[in-house]
């Protein structure tokens, strides 16, 4: 295995430049905007804009890669976000960085679909389940490490958007200077809301309900910490830690739904992210330590649900249908994503914990809605359902992660 990982390792590397890129990015535009004196609407928008981008993207990517191939497509797709980032620093309007924040969402997406076509192409039926974990690993660590990086005191006022800059130029070389060889065309991501929802309702509609919770607190989590006081290092201690306790709690909570009712799993832990969001709403924390473990604690509910429901539409879904459905619910939680933003800068007009407010309505809805299919539908056999598999953030997957979980390698005739 250590040989497989070898061979891949340029790709492993160019997609941890472009994560810790993407980590200070994420964070840096809305300090920055806020400090700037953008209303919420307009830093709002700034994630329903790269939401809209990054899945346009997934869309539109594979017919770019069809054209001008993969190393080309993602040498344009670096360039393009190391330029948004520098314009960023040049040219400090909400109306310029709207539309740029779409582009490096275009930009982003296009890049990891190229990797994870190139990974795809490179795993075996025996070496999937592995390659899919050490990719997962290598991005959870270079997001958090990009994000930490604003703990560092800038010893200028441009020095964060020249060091994304450079990073998402880093990203470009491995992938150029490889010598191996390039994969077959990425397929065309597609949605069929019908069909996801005939296989499993719950997906469909809980799927684009997270994408409201998860954009809304990815996008406005800085700008929250931002308007209580919190220091740039504080606040990018506070994103990292949510995305690190998220990551940490899949593995026992998907093993917990591998036992039992999934959506029961689903209820518990909505059910946690609103007690901890009400509780910041009502006692106004403002003591950076104690932030940040709540937003570890919420982090830890509201991240791994997106996997909890692919884990549960895939329990309906026949082997073939994988990678169908998980696109489908990427693209369904990406339209949540250009959503919740504005919802949730709406509810922070009245107070920065209103971001939480609104989180935790949507939660309602989302328990609301599951308590009710589980009166029509019953838990599908244990014997046919398919083991939990964690995953990555959705904010860092496309089709092309789908397509790389080992979930989408159907069992060999002999094991059927």
């Amino acid at each position: 295995m250590t040989s497989q990982l070898v061979a891949v390792a340029s790709l492993l590397l160019g997609s941890a430049f472009l994560l810790i890129a993407g980590g200070i990015h994420g964070i840096l535009l809305p300090i920055q905007g806020s400090v700037a004196g953008f209303s919420l609407t307009e830093l709002g928008l700034l994630g329903t804009s790269w939401s809209a981008g990054y899945v346009a993207g997934c869309i539109l990517i594979p017919r770019m890669v069809r054209r001008a191939g993969h190393v080309r497509t993602y040498g344009a797709m670096g360039s393009i976000a190391a330029v948004t980032i520098l314009l960023n620093a040049l040219l400090i309007t909400p109306w310029v960085w709207i539309p740029l924040r779409a582009v490096t969402g275009f930009a982003f997406a296009g890049a990891a679909m190229v990797v994870e076509s190139w990974l795809n192409e490179r795993a075996s039926r025996e070496n999937r389940g592995t390659l899919f974990s050490v990719y997962q690993m290598v991005n959870y660590a270079a997001s958090t490490a990009g994000q930490l990086m604003l703990a560092i005191r800038p010893p200028s006022p441009d020095f964060f958007y020249a060091v994304g800059a450079i990073f998402y130029c880093l990203a470009v070389l491995p992938t150029a200077l490889s010598t191996a060889k390039t994969p077959q065309p990425i397929k065309q991501a597609s949605l069929d809301v019908r069909r996801l929802y005939a296989i499993s309702p719950v997906g469909a509609v809980v799927a684009f309900l997270i994408g409201l919770v998860n954009g809304a607190f990815g996008t406005l989590g800085p700008v929250y910490g931002q308007k209580i006081g919190l220091a740039v290092s504080d606040i990018a201690t506070m994103m990292a830690g949510a995305v690190l306790g998220g990551s940490l709690i899949q593995y026992p909570l998907g093993r917990l739904s591998d036992r039992m009712d999934r959506r029961r799993v689903l209820i518990g832990v909505c059910a946690g992210a609103i007690l901890v969001g009400l509780a910041i709403a009502a006692f106004h924390p403002r003591a950076a330590l104690l932030v940040t473990i709540l937003a570890i604690v919420f982090g830890a509910m509201i991240y791994p649900t997106y996997a909890l429901t692919v884990a549960h539409a895939n329990d309906f879904a026949a082997p073939d249908e994988f990678v169908k459905v998980a696109s489908s619910l990427l693209l369904l939680y990406g339209f949540g994503c250009m959503i919740g933003p504005i919802g949730a800068s709406i509810a922070m007009g009245f107070a920065p914990e209103g971001m939480f407010v609104f989180t935790a309505a949507v939660q309602v809805v989302i328990i609301a809605y599951v308590l009710y299919r589980m009166r029509q539908r019953p838990t599908p056999n244990r014997v046919l359902r398919e083991q939990f598999q964690a995953l990555p953030v959705p904010k860092t997957a496309t089709p092309e992660s789908a397509a790389l979980d080992p979930r989408s390698s159907p069992p060999a005739a002999s094991e059927a």
